[in-house]
């Protein structure tokens, strides 16, 4: 028999590394990430792409989500959903933010790092309303009686930061925002300022309450779900039986949920010229959980968690928690395992199955009249020097005047998706004049951008990284198209792996083979422009002057591990398993670990994604007390194991 004290260890390692030999998926891989696994299961993150601050209701059988998109416009996403698991794209409630030069790139300002955050979600008397923050201005107000627009929009008096609505049932209309003390007020039927006299203070800065308010009312009580970074993240809720108080505090209702993910590189600062990259000990503790979400109830009954993960230099992800309801606190998690969150687990129950889907398509032909949903212009986009109608089939850049790609106009973009990915982009250059350059970037700080440099001496590839503060440049022979005429095509590949956090430059000639360029590019999370990379297609002109321009035949985004699960559960095979933070393996004998040889376990699929683990005619057990042994008969539920992978695999 297996010791009882091994318990925990023994559970932790079923979820940790199984030692099998190499299994042939048993269907095509879809193309892009899905965290649907296909037999009654989701897997953590819900998008492997950013979706930061997210907001999500209820509306009918409806699930609505939209969340924070910074400088990147259009902004606010809205998805909808049945199973809060596979989500389609409806609209974007801004079209654009343009307040001022910063906003458009001119004038040597910008706006990275700010913009739209931290959006407020709601639903009262058949309209859909966003508020949100945007930098240097009062709250934004955006509302439409259908989610697919067309939206309103108005500004309010004032600036309510991290700010959450309340509709209440009294027909008064609440507003909590601010940081650790929060504030409370009443709204005006407008919408547009607080009713004087009716702000109110909610907590002492120590009650630990944070920021990224999520207000509600459930069951007559008023509940507020926050994030607070004292002390490593972590997701505090307050409640009370009357809208201003008093507000009991429970500091933790989610906490040190990382899934097992590798630490982060981290950005040190910059002069400008220089830049600090504080690399990842890859033992170092990651403190980047799960934090900033709420709830919702779904018509099944069930309430489920939402909140982000600072997740590397991919940007911060959403996840899905299931949530257990205990003494009045609504924990993220499990009976008997509350704050912390599966990255496996079954799907929300729904009336009707719902069919794998996902809200955006991120390789694109240019061959439709408008861009697809999936790109967003970094900073407003200057209308008429660029076109999907010039040449058909192309998106066409203008290179209009710039120093490099951190101030390059127009330049197209849509978030990188993990946990690896590649893009590579076909480019026609022809049309570019001395002076001009045009490519991939890798929008960060520090950036990396390979692009096509058209000089007097004729064209050459450009790698710039900003980190390392070098530019490779390599001369480009192009050779003319099948027809003899002037087209030059160029293709230009980024592999990103946001495990490592290195992403390797390519080019090619021919499309089919890629030649290095340079080192590999490190990349960073970091809060300057608090977005994950982006992918970005530029180009401009550093002769003061607008140039030419390039031509965008396509961009693929290919994806080895789109699923949640990077090998397949290998069922029916025999597998060892090493102990979790030990050097020897799991052993099915009363020699106990340390001793012998490691015990193959035979695997068997138990359904929605579980495994029974059996040693002969015994099959591995955990009772109600804890108590792991090895049982004999057919197994059941006490001998089924959820079968979990890390973010690494």
């Amino acid at each position: 028999m297996l010791k009882n004290t091994l318990a925990a260890a023994i559970v932790l390692a079923l979820l940790a590394v199984a030692h099998a030999a190499p299994v042939t998926r048993a269907a095509p891989a879809p193309s892009t990430w899905t965290p649907d696994n296909g037999n009654g299961t989701y897997t953590n993150p819900i998008f492997y792409d950013e979706f930061s601050d997210p907001d999500l209701i209820r509306v009918g059988d409806w699930f609505y989500l939209t969340g924070t998109t910074m400088h990147s416009m259009p902004g606010l996403p809205v998805l909808r959903s049945k199973d809060l698991v596979n989500w389609e794209f409806l609209s974007y409630a801004a079209d654009r933010l343009d307040f001022g030069p910063a906003f458009r790139l001119e004038d040597g300002k910008n706006i990275y790092g700010q913009g739209i955050w931290a959006p407020s979600l709601r639903y009262h008397n058949g309209t859909f309303y966003i508020f949100t923050n945007v930098n240097g201005r009062a709250t934004q107000v955006y509302s439409a009686t259908d989610p697919r627009g067309p939206w309103k929009h108005h500004e309010m008096k004032r600036s309510l930061h991290d700010l959450s609505v309340l509709f209440d049932d009294d027909g008064r209309t609440w507003v909590v925002w601010g940081h650790q003390d929060m504030h409370l007020a009443q709204l005006n039927d407008e919408l547009t300022d607080i009713v004087p006299g009716s702000e109110k203070t909610l907590f002492a800065k120590d009650a630990g309450m944070g920021e990224g308010a999520h207000f509600y009312k459930i069951n007559g009580k008023y509940y507020i779900i926050s994030a607070n970074y004292m002390g490593g993240f972590r997701t505090p809720a307050a409640r009370a039986d009357h809208v201003d108080g008093p507000y009991e505090v429970n500091q933790t209702i989610s906490q040190d949920e990382d899934f097992g993910a590798l630490p982060a590189n981290g950005f040190g600062g910059s002069d400008g010229k220089n830049f600090a990259i504080n690399l990842a000990h890859p033992t170092a503790k990651h403190r980047a959980t799960l934090h900033q979400g709420g709830i919702v109830l779904t018509p099944a009954g069930e309430w489920w968690g939402f909140s982000m993960m600072d997740s590397n230099s991919v940007g911060r992800l959403l996840g899905l928690s299931p949530v257990t309801w205990k003494d009045g606190w609504p924990w993220f998690g499990l009976p008997g395992n509350l704050t912390r969150t599966p990255r496996t687990w079954t799907k929300p129950k729904t009336l009707a199955p719902q069919p794998v889907r996902v809200p955006f398509e991120r390789s694109d032909d240019f061959s439709g009249a408008t861009l697809k949903p999936i790109w967003e212009w970094n900073h407003v986009p200057v209308d008429g020097k660029w076109s999907l109608a010039e040449r058909p089939g192309f998106l066409r850049l203008h290179t209009l005047p710039a120093t490099s790609f951190w101030d390059a106009r127009n330049t197209l973009t849509q978030r990188a998706i993990g946990p690896q990915s590649t893009p590579t982009v076909s480019l026609d250059v022809a049309g570019l004049q001395v002076g001009d350059v045009a490519g991939l970037g890798l929008q960060n700080l520090p950036y990396a951008a390979l692009g096509v440099e058209r000089t007097a001496d004729g064209l050459h590839l450009a790698l710039v990284d900003q980190g390392r503060g070098t530019t490779v440049r390599v001369p480009l022979d192009l050779p003319l198209d099948r027809d003899g005429g002037a087209a030059q095509r160029v293709w230009l590949r980024a592999d990103c792996n946001f495990f490592t956090e290195q992403a390797r430059f390519s080019y090619s000639i021919d499309g089919s083979h890629f030649v290095p360029v340079g080192e590999p590019f490190t990349m960073v999370y970091q809060t300057v422009t608090f977005q994950g990379i982006r992918y970005g297609l530029f180009g401009y002109s550093t002769a003061q002057r607008e140039g030419g321009w390039v031509d965008v035949d396509a961009v693929d985004v290919a994806q080895p591990y789109p699923r949640g699960l990077m090998r397949p559960i290998p069922y029916g095979r025999a597998v060892q398993f090493t102990a979790f933070r030990r050097d020897d393996g799991l052993h099915g004998d009363s020699a106990g670990p340390g001793r012998g040889v490691p015990t193959s376990f035979k695997v068997r699929d138990m359904g929605l994604g579980r495994a029974a683990l059996g040693v002969g005619s015994r099959w591995l057990s955990v009772d109600d007390a804890g108590k792991v042994d090895l049982r004999a008969g057919r197994p059941g539920a006490a001998q089924s194991f959820q079968w979990i992978e890390t973010p690494t695999g």
